[in-house]
């Protein structure tokens, strides 16, 4: 019997890799997150300026959202609960996406407030502002499947054996 055990999982590049991903995808949210907590009622402007969610629970997000993305780079930071984290920052990225092509294609004009800001602003580079956003939030996408697919890394608190599975492994073991 052939075992789909990748190779790659578990070896030390693998485990490096992961961790330096684990790392940046960290640093992205952390920041993220601060600087829209630097200016709360900022980032409530930003979410309505996507006009996607009625009054009140666009405040809701506008406060909440700096606190998940504070809250999943702390557990990315620390190295735990990685694959949860992980996939919750995936999910983020897809909303985020999801987003920036809703005002893209009803005409909206504004700044995403990404990393803090946002609201509206001029049409000037309108298209290529909004394919960079979408480019840099698919990369963020992409680092949060690969630490969902193996989120064994260095220096994370995560030392339990199922930890360092990756969703094939666990499906072999």
């Amino acid at each position: 019997m052939s075992s789909t055990v990748p190779r790659f999982a578990g070896t030390p590049r693998q485990l490096w890799l992961s961790t330096v991903v684990r790392v940046a995808l960290a640093a992205v949210l952390l920041s993220a997150g601060g600087l829209k907590m630097l200016d709360p009622t900022q980032a409530v402007r930003a979410v309505q300026a996507y006009q996607l969610l009625p009054p009140g629970v666009d405040q809701l997000v506008g406060y909440g959202l700096p606190l998940l993305e504070i809250a999943l780079g702390v557990l990315l930071l620390l190295g735990l609960a990685v694959r949860w984290a992980a996939i919750a920052a995936g999910v983020l990225m897809v909303v985020f996406i999801s987003g920036i092509v809703s005002v893209w294609v009803r005409g909206l004009s504004i700044d995403c407030g990404c990393f803090g800001g946002g609201g509206l602003v001029s049409r000037n580079g309108l298209a290529g502002r909004y394919a960079a956003e979408i480019l840099r939030d698919l990369l963020f996408l992409g680092l949060a499947s690969w630490l969902a697919v193996f989120p064994a890394s260095r220096f994370g608190v995560d030392r339990a054996p199922a930890a360092d599975l990756s969703p094939v492994e666990e499906s072999v073991a």
